[in-house]
């Protein structure tokens, strides 16, 4: 259904996450793939959704002066949110598990922001999921890093791993957008963009 009605234009799918490029691939989209290397650095005073929007537009401009008139650019962050703080990548094993001991026993929001860009038109949304992490041991902590290396995460999880079976109590919103991208917003927004 989308797909024929994307048959006009050429989706580029900024983004090397192999779980955002398998999400377009189950939804039976045509895509490209088209890397650039983007600092992400954000201003201070930004909040939440607020962080992750102002990065998938940042992700957006190095794309700019060479989007054709049928593309359309999908770029996309995911912030982890708990208790006013923003939990990006890990950068050591040190990291991820301090990361992992403040999410274990709470609530933290995953807030993923989408950035749909054409050469006449640009569009920014976000979902917010809310996680229940249960009381993690350090032995639990230790073994998930150790093993399964969750540097490129946001939060230092993946909610589709072992952690996500043995950690994860309630989800209240999209379970895609924990992973990574709100597979049903991506659709409906597509959807209206080509109409």
């Amino acid at each position: 259904m989308l797909k024929e009605k994307l048959k006009t234009h050429q989706i580029i799918l900024a983004s090397g996450s192999p779980r955002r490029q398998q999400f377009f691939k189950e939804l039976g989209i045509d895509f490209e793939v088209r890397l650039k290397s983007v600092e992400e650095i954000y201003p201070e005073n930004l909040k939440g959704k607020e962080i992750s929007d102002y990065l998938a537009v940042l992700k957006s401009s190095v794309f700019l002066n060479e989007l054709l008139p049928n593309e359309i650019l999908i770029t996309s962050d995911t912030v982890v949110w708990h208790q006013e703080e923003s939990l990006a990548k890990a950068k050591s094993k040190d990291e991820a598990i301090t990361m992992l001991h403040k999410l274990s026993g709470d609530w933290h929001e995953v807030i993923t922001s989408v950035c749909f860009t054409t050469t006449s038109n640009q569009i920014v949304k976000n979902r917010t999921t809310k996680v229940k992490f249960s009381n993690l041991t350090d032995a639990e902590i230790l073994h998930y890093v150790e093993h399964y290396k969750p540097y490129d995460k946001a939060g230092a999880y993946g909610i589709q791993e072992w952690i996500g079976l043995i950690a994860i109590e309630e989800i209240k919103g999209s379970y895609t957008n924990v992973v990574g991208l709100p597979t049903q917003l991506v659709y409906k927004t597509l959807m209206t963009m080509v109409e």
